[in-house]
């Protein structure tokens, strides 16, 4: 079991490196190595704050849990090693959870101390905090002024300080929330703002965390959940989002200030320009419609037109078939696309010939494993390949021929 003095990450955040012996090596359930250390500097997950990487012997660690009392390291590889081990902590990524979490103590603080808001959970992840307030709306002049606390909080640079309590003393501080565990009891304070019980590694102040910035907020159900970034994530967000912005004035060419407006404008100019297109297209499926009719055959009561396409977007046939229908009351269309794996078909008709679309498409079906259906007007169908597109035309037809003749 560790006791707390086997934590060295509560002992001194700031430890990079130190020197131990290794208690034991095995494996788990799922076959990965891990090992249990004497003691440790590296933070495992919980509390809401990611686990710690680095290396041991030079191997690196790929995950800490605490199981049963005992912290496991786990290693990409098993340690050769019985005797002395040298741990190296992966201080980027350990001073950004600090920052983090830190930044998240004080705008969950600065929430509540404003407006009366619980943060009810709290999530770090790789670029982005988040956190979910009791609340069921959230304004942008709410949002706005518990982000400015936030910031002059960490501009005074205050003290950031940890103690162990217990119970009996829990009376003495104004906790932010009720605390989950009754033993030893971990408080995080930042004197005449915020009182929380909490597990995690922080700076020593907040003037460390350097900024805390809200990106956007969203419902979550019954509670409104706030992204946002402190520290050296700040700088990295304001960096891609400039670089971004910098594409953007040179493929709108306008300014930064423009932008919005601009693509406001391009995005209206982009369905304008894609109804007349539509529009174009109507024309031009009239008047092959229009052309088609003039090479039609007669036959029975009805005049046939027939076509095949190649990977003709289906939409357009239907379209086709409709507008030759109603150009001609006396037109009954078939039409096969070979799209690729696929056989698709679409068989029309005007007000005049007595056949019907619908059972035509019941015989059409099977030959393909298709699925499709209709009316007696307009009726359609697609499958499988099982025939060429040239055979279910000449099907198609025959059955048309047939109908139209009896």
């Amino acid at each position: 079991m560790y006791s707390l003095k086997n934590k060295l990450y509560y002992q001194d955040p700031y430890i990079k490196s130190f020197t131990t012996h290794l208690k034991d090596q095995q494996k788990d359930e799922q076959g990965r190595v891990y090992a249990i250390l004497e003691e440790t500097a590296f933070y495992p997950t919980g509390g809401g704050q990611p686990h710690d990487t680095g290396t041991l012997n030079g191997i690196n660690v790929t995950d800490v849990e605490e199981i049963n009392g005992e912290i496991r390291h786990y290693l990409a590889q098993p340690l050769n090693e019985p005797g002395e081990i040298t741990g190296e902590i992966d201080w980027e990524r350990r001073f950004d959870h600090m920052q983090q979490h830190a930044g998240q103590h004080i705008l969950s603080a600065a929430f509540e101390e404003q407006f009366g808001y619980a943060t009810v959970s709290f999530h770090l992840g790789n670029e982005v905090l988040t956190i979910d307030l009791d609340i069921e709306e959230l304004s942008d002049e709410h949002a706005s002024e518990a982000e400015d606390l936030a910031n002059r909080i960490i501009l005074e640079n205050r003290t950031i300080e940890t103690k162990w309590v217990t119970m009996d003393e829990l009376s003495s501080y104004r906790l932010r929330k009720q605390l989950s565990v009754t033993e030893n009891i971990r408080l995080v304070i930042i004197p005449d703002f915020d009182y929380n019980g909490c597990g995690g590694t922080h700076p020593h102040s907040t003037g460390e965390v350097r900024a805390i910035k809200i990106l956007d907020w969203e419902k979550q159900r019954k509670k409104i959940r706030v992204h946002f970034v402190c520290g050296d994530r700040v700088l990295n967000q304001l960096h891609q989002k400039q670089k971004e912005i910098k594409r953007l004035t040179s493929i709108l060419n306008a300014p930064a200030e423009s932008l919005a407006d601009t693509a406001k404008k391009l995005s209206e100019d982009k369905k304008i320009l894609e109804k007349s297109i539509e529009e174009l297209k109507d024309e031009l499926v009239a008047y092959e419609a229009k052309d088609l009719l003039a090479n039609g055959k007669s036959s029975g009561n009805g005049l046939m037109i027939s076509k095949q396409f190649k990977n003709r977007p289906i939409q357009e046939v239907q379209k086709l078939a409709r507008s030759v229908t109603a150009q001609s009351e006396e037109s009954v269309v078939f039409f096969v696309n070979d799209a690729e794996e696929k056989l698709q078909f679409v068989c029309a008709k005007g007000k005049v010939p007595s056949t019907s679309m619908k059972e035509i498409t019941n015989k059409l079906l099977p030959l393909i494993n298709g699925k499709g259906g209709g009316n007696d007007l307009f009726a359609q169908g697609g499958g499988e390949a099982l025939i060429t597109a040239e055979q279910l035309f000449n099907q198609g037809l025959a059955y048309m021929e047939e109908s139209l003749l009896s």
